[in-house]
C-alpha cells in the first residue's frame, strides 16, 4: 500500500448570496484534494492522510468525523484548545466563477508548527511515500514557520519520499509577489511533481504562455511538470517531452471552486499506482468534470462513487 500525506488547512465554508440563503460546509485546497483522493482510491492500495490543526470545539470535531467517513486518515490532525478553524465565504457569479472572503488569521492550522505535538507529526512523515502541499499551505504560516517547513521537507526528502506541489497562488495571503516568489524558489528544487495552474503562474510570474511556465519550472530540475489550463486540459512535461491532454467538455458548469483540487486528486491516485502521466491527467480531468457540475468545494459522495472502480 502507498501512503499519500497532504499538509494544509481546512476551513468552515459559507456559500450563497450575501444577505440571502447561505449553506455551511467546509473546504480548503489540500483538504479538498485529500477528500476526493480518498473517495476514488482503493483503500487497499492507497492510504490518504491529512496533516493540519483544528480546535476542540463541536465544529472542528464534526469536520474530523466527516473526513474520517470519507476515508481520510486523521491521525496527524492536531487539536488546539485555544484556536479553531478559519472561515471563508464564496460568492458565485452566473458563470459559476467565484470570489472569496477569508477570516483565518487566528486559525489553528496557521500555528501547526508551533503545536506541542508537532514533532510527532514530523517523525511520522518519514514513513510516507508522498507529501503534497500547496502555496496556500505555505502562505498561511508565519514567515519563520514557512522557512522551517521547507527546511524540514528538505530533510524528509532524504528518506526517499516524493514531494508534490500545487503553487495555488493567492495574492491576498502574501505581503508581496516577491515574498511568494522567494518562498516558491526555496521549495521548488525539492519538488518531484509540480501541479500548477497556468492562470496562477501568469499572475505570479507574468508568464506569457504555458511554455514559459514549463521552461521556468524545468530550471529547478523538477522531473514531472503538469500545467493545468482550465477547460482546455493540461500540458505534461516529463524528461523534456511535452504532451497535451485535453478535457472532455462540460456543458453545465455550476461551481469551479474545487476544479484544480479535484484534478490533483484524480492525478495523484493514478500517479501513486504507477500509471503514465497522460492517464493520470485523464483521471484528473474526469473527476474535476464531475465536481464542477455541483455547488461547493466538496460535493455529495455519491456523485463520484463510480470512479473508484474506473480508477482502480
Amino acid at each position: 500500500m502507498k501512503n499519500l500525506t497532504l499538509i494544509g488547512e481546512c476551513m468552515i465554508e459559507l456559500n450563497g448570496e450575501p444577505f440571502g440563503v447561505m449553506r455551511q460546509t467546509y473546504g480548503g485546497d489540500t483538504l479538498n484534494t485529500a477528500t476526493y483522493a480518498a473517495r476514488v482510491a482503493s483503500p487497499e492500495k492507497l492510504n490518504v492522510g491529512y496533516v493540519s490543526a483544528l480546535g476542540t470545539d463541536k465544529l472542528s470535531q464534526g469536520m474530523i468525523e466527516r473526513w474520517q467517513a470519507d476515508g481520510i486518515n486523521t491521525d496527524l490532525v492536531l487539536r488546539d484548545e485555544k484556536r479553531s478553524a478559519g472561515l471563508y465565504l464564496i460568492q458565485l457569479d452566473k458563470q459559476g466563477e467565484r470570489t472569496f472572503l477569508y477570516w483565518r488569521n487566528q486559525s489553528a492550522a496557521r500555528y501547526l508548527l508551533q503545536h506541542p505535538d508537532y514533532n510527532r507529526v514530523l517523525s511520522a512523515l518519514k514513513n510516507t511515500d508522498m507529501i503534497y502541499l500547496s502555496g496556500i499551505s505555505l502562505a498561511i504560516l508565519p514567515e519563520n514557520d514557512r522557512t522551517l517547513l521547507i527546511e524540514q521537507l528538505g530533510e524528509l526528502k532524504k528518506s526517499g519520499l516524493e514531494i508534490a506541489f500545487d503553487s495555488n497562488f493567492r495574492p491576498a495571503l502574501w505581503d508581496s509577489r516577491e515574498q511568494a516568489q522567494n518562498c516558491y524558489k526555496a521549495l521548488l528544487p525539492l519538488v518531484d511533481v509540480a501541479l500548477v495552474t497556468f492562470d496562477d503562474e501568469a499572475m505570479l510570474w507574468a508568464d506569457n504562455d504555458e511554455q514559459a511556465t514549463i521552461t521556468r519550472l524545468s530550471s529547478f530540475n523538477i522531473p514531472k511538470i503538469i500545467v493545468k489550463q482550465g477547460r482546455l486540459g493540461a500540458t505534461v512535461c516529463e524528461k523534456g517531452k511535452q504532451t497535451f491532454v485535453p478535457t472532455i467538455p462540460v456543458e453545465h458548469v455550476v461551481d469551479t471552486t474545487s476544479a484544480g483540487d479535484s484534478f490533483n486528486a484524480g492525478f495523484l491516485v493514478g500517479y501513486l499506482q504507477g500509471k503514465p502521466l497522460n492517464e493520470c491527467c485523464k483521471q484528473g480531468n474526469q473527476l474535476a468534470g464531475i465536481v464542477i457540475q455541483h455547488q461547493g468545494a466538496i460535493i455529495e459522495k455519491s456523485a463520484t462513487e463510480h470512479l473508484r472502480n474506473a480508477f482502480a
